[in-house]
């Protein structure tokens, strides 16, 4: 005999007329323990024992009975005028929090929750200080654009004719590399403004770098094979690497950038190099054309990988941008990774990949395993955007409104936090890093100053969260250029009052 159906009633509950258990014990019990666990709060209205058994498909006198027994123990109250509510008096120490997560638990004693993995309580022990998800600082958001920038109407415009009457090959059987007008228009942007040429079907939409990142690993490298990351270099990286069990080797980067030489020093055996020549992320360093040549050639050379990661190649405020690896690249060792989710808004979510050719079929193959493509909603919309040109306008007025934004920065660590802090110009992208004077260096504590910062308001990040190793540097990263001209002096004012009372 087949069971009987369960049914569930606004409140959540799920009655088994099969059970041995009476139907209003069930839904007594039922209602106890959400009162318990608070997901039914004190005082808040329950309903009407007519509609609880229309719902629960019983009849009303099982639920005046359920009712009733509530009434006698105290859990419910019935009052003439508002029927029936959870009582208000009930004591404290009746309640409980919801299973899993014990009643009054803090932050601190959840890391130490013996149910979670090593890698679990590690992840929330180092987490970075900052604000919860429904925050919005306007402070200094590290890879943050203008709010205000963004022509949304417009974009509002592209999504509706884009889904209006959509193809079968977008709202049904998308390719797994993307939209494939995206692709198209990436194509013809990248001839155009990075200079150098790829066919549509090499390029791969993802939802972040990270995926992109960790795309290439799984293609290239078997696990615990080791790449080469920078040092300090964007926490992400290394993020994308463990997801393809890649081991990450920190190779120091100086004043000119990331050294081959070094890298080969530290770990021979590399098959992958990652790397930002455009504008180093955080130090902003360039890579010069001689490192640039030498990285080329032990690719040729050994038959390695470069992972170029050209995250904000379209700020250069001063100066000729050199040509990206890709355009150097004359053997297919050159893999290119760049995101608009910088240049236009953080929810976009779209960033994309261009593959040798070589690597083009596994890619295909893996891209349709994977169940987190990146959304196709905006891909046709983004791709309209650029081909009629409304990215270039972006870029260069969003180009002109940073480059006045650091120099506003600049201008408010002078003026402010000088007594403390010390930063230079930087010919390219969207933030400045403040680094302590040497007086106060060896006392400096970035984290505990980002802390500091964030109670006031301040999405200052911590230089030394971009190191791998043990030596790390400190300084504060300020991104500016989400953040207008106006605010950015009021944060610098507010900054100094932290740094003032910051222990040393």
């Amino acid at each position: 005999m087949p069971r009987p159906t369960r049914k569930a009633a606004p409140l959540g509950l799920v009655l088994d007329p099969a059970a041995s258990e009476p139907l209003h014990r069930q839904i007594g019990e039922q209602v106890r323990h959400a009162i318990l666990e608070r997901r039914l709060a004190p005082g808040q209205r329950l309903p009407s024992s007519r509609l609880m058994a229309s719902e629960l498909d019983v009849a009303r006198g099982t639920v005046l009975l359920a009712m009733d027994q509530l009434i006698a123990e105290g859990y419910v109250v019935a009052q003439a005028a508002s029927g029936l509510s959870v009582a208000t008096d009930l004591p404290d120490d009746m309640l409980m929090a919801p299973r899993g997560q014990p009643a009054g638990s803090t932050a601190a004693d959840r890391t130490a929750a013996p149910s979670l993995s090593r890698r679990a309580r590690t992840v929330l022990r180092d987490a970075t200080p900052g604000f919860g998800f429904e925050e919005a600082p306007i402070a200094f958001p590290t890879g943050q654009p203008d709010r205000e920038a963004f022509p949304f109407a417009l974009w509002a415009r592209l999504l509706e004719r884009e889904w209006r009457q959509p193809s079968w090959t977008v709202a049904g059987a998308p390719h797994p590399f993307g939209h494939a007008g995206l692709r198209t228009a990436i194509a013809a942007y990248l001839g155009t403004a990075r200079g150098f040429t790829c066919a549509p079907e090499s390029i791969v939409i993802t939802n972040g770098m990270r995926q992109s990142l960790s795309l290439l690993a799984w293609l290239v490298l078997d696990p615990d094979e080791a790449a080469w990351i920078e040092e300090p270099g964007y926490v992400g990286t290394r993020e994308a690497l463990a997801l393809a069990g890649v081991r990450a080797a920190p190779i120091p980067v100086d004043e000119q950038g990331f050294s081959v030489e070094r890298a080969i020093d530290v770990e021979p055996r590399a098959k992958l190099a990652v790397v930002a020549p455009a504008h180093q992320f955080p130090l902003g360093t360039m890579l010069g054309l001689q490192r640039r040549l030498e990285l080329l050639s032990w690719a040729e050379r050994h038959e390695g990988w470069i992972a170029e990661d050209d995250f904000d190649g379209e700020y250069r405020y001063t100066g000729r941008p050199l040509a990206p690896l890709r355009a150097l690249d004359r053997s297919g060792r050159v893999v290119y990774l760049a995101s608009f989710s910088k240049l236009l808004f953080p929810s976009l979510r779209l960033s994309y990949v261009v593959l040798p050719d070589a690597l083009v079929p596994a890619a295909e193959q893996r891209m349709a395993m994977v169940p987190a493509r990146a959304s196709l909603i905006g891909q046709g919309a983004l791709a309209r955007f650029i081909a009629d040109g409304h990215l270039a306008t972006h870029l260069r007025r969003t180009r002109l409104l940073y480059a006045a934004r650091q120099e506003a920065l600049l201008a408010g660590i002078e003026r402010h936090l000088g007594r403390w802090l010390e930063s230079a110009p930087d010919s390219a992208g969207m933030h400045l890093v403040a680094r302590p004077l040497a007086a106060i260096a060896s006392g400096f504590d970035d984290r505990a100053t980002t802390v500091a910062a964030a109670q006031a308001g301040i999405a200052a990040s911590p230089l030394s969260a971009c190191y791998a190793g043990r030596r790390r540097r400190h300084g504060l990263i300020l991104s500016y250029a989400g953040t207008p001209e106006l605010e950015i002096d009021r944060a610098c004012v507010t900054l100094a009052r932290v740094l003032r009372v910051q222990p040393r």
